[in-house]
Parts: C-alpha cells; sequence; structure tokens
C-alpha cells in the first residue's frame, strides 16, 4: 500500500468556527447527544480537527482512533468503545460539514477519548465524561495560559491528530484566535519549507520529528519564526536537545511530561540548560511526588480527572489519595525538578506512539516454530526506542516469515526492526520474565538521554 502524499491545509478561526457549528449540527441531528461517543479514524486534516471540535463543544464524545491501524485491530478498540458513529472515510468526515449549524459552547465540554495503556499493557480509552461549564473553563485555559497563545500566533501542526497533545494545543491555539496550519502527517521536507515560507509562530513536534526536521537540508540554519517549540512524547537525547536549542530562538524551546491520562510537568529551556536531563517542575495547580518505589505521582485539579472506560480496578490502581500515576519512575532534587528514570514496565514509545510488547506477542506467537517471543524496546536515536523482538524457536525460525507475518497483522510502528534468536528468554525463579535484561543479553547499545 502507498504511503499517501502529505499535505499542507491552512485553518483560520472565522472559517473554523463556521465548520464547526456545522459540524455539531450534524451530529445532533443524526441523535447524537452529550456524553455519546463518535469514533474518528483519520489522518490529520483540517475537516478532522473542525469535526472533533463541533463534536466536544456539545458534550459529544470523540474518540480518535490511529489511522494507520488495520481493519482488525482498528474493530478491537472500536467494539470497545460502543460509538453511536464511526467516521473512517474522508467523504463521511467532509458530509459533517455540510449541514445547518448549531449552537456551540465556547469551549470543548469533553476530553476526546484516546487509546493508551494505562498501567497494563492492553489499550484502554481515557475517559472524562461531560464537563460542567467551570471545569470546560479550568481545562481549556490551563492549555492556552501555559503557551500563552493568542489571535498573533499561526500554530503548525505536524503530530498526528490521534495523539492528545496535537488535538490540545490546536485547540487552544486556534480558539484563542490563531490561524493554522496543518500537515496531514510529519513530512521534514514539508516542514521545513512551510517554516520558511509561511513562519508559523508555534508548534510541537515529538523527538523523533525534531531530529529529522534538523537533519533535513532543506531545513534552515536558524528556525527564527517560531517563539515556541515543545516537545514531549519520548525520552529527548541530550545531544538533540543542545542541536535544537542552538538553532531556536532563545527561549523558544520548551519540554512538558504528560501522558494521555494528564499532565505532570512542565521545562523552560533555562530550566533544562540549569538541570540538564530534567523534565521540569510541576505544571499550575499539580504537585509531584515520587513514592518509596520511585512511581511517580501526580496531585490534579478537578477538571483533569479521568478513569479508564468501563475498567474501574484499572481506574482504581491509577488513583490514590487525589494523585494520579501512570506508572513511570523516576525522581526529584532539591529543586522540585523531576527527573526519569523509567517509563512503564513493558511498553515501547517509538517515535511518540505507543507500542504494547504483548499485543505484538501474541501476533509472533502464531508464526509456525516459534516457542516463545519476547517484545521489548531499546533507546534508538531517531525513534526514540525501536521495536526489537527476541524468539525462541522449536526449530530455526525464518526471520522473513516473522516480518511477513507482522506485515499481515500489525501496523507499521508495531512491527519489531530487529529480531534475536535466543535458546532461553531471561526469567526470574518464579518464571516471571525479565524483559528489562533483554537488551544487556544482547548486547544492544543504549542511546545518551541525559549527558
Amino acid at each position: 500500500m502507498t504511503r499517501p502524499e502529505a499535505r499542507v491545509e491552512f485553518l483560520d478561526p472565522v472559517a473554523a468556527e463556521d465548520a464547526q457549528r456545522r459540524a455539531a449540527g450534524t451530529l445532533r441531528r443524526a441523535g447524537l447527544r452529550a456524553g455519546d461517543r463518535v469514533a474518528f479514524c483519520l489522518r490529520s486534516s483540517a475537516d478532522l480537527l473542525n469535526c472533533v471540535l463541533g463534536a466536544a463543544r456539545t458534550g459529544i464524545v470523540p474518540v480518535l482512533l490511529n489511522a494507520t491501524l488495520l481493519g482488525a485491530e482498528r474493530d478491537v478498540l472500536v467494539a470497545d468503545a460502543e460509538p453511536a458513529m464511526v467516521i473512517d472515510d474522508e467523504e463521511d468526515l467532509a458530509r459533517l460539514l455540510t449541514g445547518a449549524p448549531a449552537e456551540l459552547a465556547p469551549f470543548p465540554l469533553t476530553r476526546p477519548m484516546h487509546y493508551t495503556s494505562g498501567t497494563t499493557g492492553r489499550a484502554k480509552g481515557v475517559w472524562s465524561g461531560v464537563l460542567t461549564d467551570e471545569e470546560a473553563r479550568g481545562l481549556f485555559e490551563d492549555e492556552a495560559e501555559l503557551w500563552g497563545f493568542d489571535a498573533g500566533d499561526t500554530h503548525l501542526v505536524c503530530s498526528p491528530m490521534y495523539h492528545s497533545v496535537a488535538i490540545r494545543l490546536a485547540s487552544a491555539s486556534l480558539l484563542r484566535g490563531g490561524r493554522l496550519i496543518v500537515l496531514s502527517r510529519f513530512d521534514a521536507a514539508l516542514a521545513a519549507q512551510v517554516l520558511r515560507q509561511h513562519r508559523p509562530t508555534t508548534t510541537f513536534m515529538a523527538p523523533t520529528a525534531l531530529q529529522r526536521l534538523l537533519a533535513d537540508p532543506r531545513t534552515e540554519e536558524r528556525i527564527d519564526s517560531l517563539r515556541l517549540l515543545i516537545h514531549a512524547g519520548s525520552a529527548c537525547p541530550a545531544r538533540l536537545k543542545r542541536a535544537a536549542l542552538a538553532r531556536t530562538r532563545p527561549g523558544a524551546l520548551w519540554e512538558f511530561y504528560g501522558s494521555t491520562e494528564g499532565q505532570f510537568t512542565v521545562c523552560s529551556p533555562e530550566d533544562w540548560e540549569a538541570h540538564p536531563g530534567t523534565v521540569g517542575r510541576a505544571r499550575a495547580g499539580r504537585r509531584i511526588g515520587v513514592d518509596d518505589g520511585g512511581v511517580i505521582w501526580c496531585e490534579a485539579p478537578g477538571f483533569a480527572r479521568f478513569e479508564y472506560w468501563r475498567d474501574p480496578d484499572a481506574t482504581a490502581r491509577a488513583w490514590r489519595d487525589g494523585a494520579f500515576t501512570v506508572g513511570d519512575v523516576g525522581h526529584l532534587d532539591d529543586e522540585g525538578f523531576l527527573f526519569l528514570d523509567g517509563r512503564r514496565d513493558d511498553l515501547v514509545i517509538t517515535g511518540g506512539v505507543n507500542v504494547y510488547p504483548a499485543e505484538v506477542e501474541a501476533v509472533l506467537a502464531d508464526v509456525p516454530g516459534v516457542a516463545e517471543v519476547a517484545v521489548f524496546g531499546v533507546d534508538d536515536p531517531q525513534w526514540g526506542e525501536r521495536v526489537c523482538a527476541a524468539v525462541v524457536g522449536h526449530v530455526d525460525v525464518d526471520v522473513d516469515a516473522l516480518s511477513s507475518h507482522a506485515r499481515a497483522h500489525l501496523a507499521p510502528y508495531k512491527r519489531p526492526k530487529q529480531y534475536f534468536a535466543l535458546d532461553e528468554l531471561p526469567r526470574t525463579a518464579t518464571g516471571k520474565l525479565r524483559r528489562r535484561d533483554l537488551p544487556d543479553a544482547l548486547g544492544l547499545a543504549t542511546d545518551e538521554t541525559s549527558a
């Protein structure tokens, strides 16, 4: 299947407001009401953002699914979300924008539901329900005030909209009167052209995208139009951070630590240079703590509450005394700066996208000759982490067969980039897989992340 060419669109707030009202009107006339869900499985576009915001500003919950999922993978999540409507075709998306307009709240009345791992390896929806007007205003201003969005901004959207950060930042900028430039997918050459010709003032990029942009020969030596370049989603190698600091305006390169579930910290360039490797201090209205096991907890405002969709046990594990965790571990210095020591136990974050080893292992285990398989991540200068698989075979396992099976059953970002044959997997005395021991056992180099 040929990858579609990246395209660029421009969106101004007046046209966007009309489109959002029309999308809301169409959904209302189709019988959807506050708390109902509408699932979207499409690549990024101005139309997608307008339909998502039109739904959210009436309390209809958008469910954003990864557009690269194969049909069977998508169907599992759709069945779990039980949406009243599924939009997975661009013509159907366009039809949402043709109805008579409806009234909208000034801010989204709900957070879109995105699927993530939570504190276990099974993907689950992060659900916030329908917010009160006060909660909705607080949630919106939490993002818009932090980054100082206003009508003078042009925000470049170049991360996929199934990432929660893309919707959050684009919405905050647009509803503060700013303009948007939307890339259908990240393409370094196209991003460099947009930066050069249209001079956006703000953007977000995962470290993987930032590295590609800086490495592209068409990117100007200095990226001077951006007053704000935010990155997050995976560990940023120190050498990449320093390269980006050298090529952006003083004070422009900011970082945050967060997850689909909620936001923890923010880090200015000055704070990072004074505390290399930190992901910053607690965002406004939050307090960060680390328990005796090194697990990071965050006390958050009421508008930031969430639960895992129809999974009360996972929700109970995530919350304790008004604070939540996503299972990451780290430590705080004497000034309250947070340093990450590890991500969730099994999760691999590659290019800012979550990969759940158990899902990949279940697919690869079906290949003839495979006795055991363990999927794990290795630090990678391009992807943050690359997906790898260690395989124990009843007989010699054909790597081509593994690769072919993965291509047939897994989206591209989930497919292992390397396979390793082992006589046995490392396990504890009780038989539990020691997944974290695999990179060292295989002699795989790790990438610098904080030095």
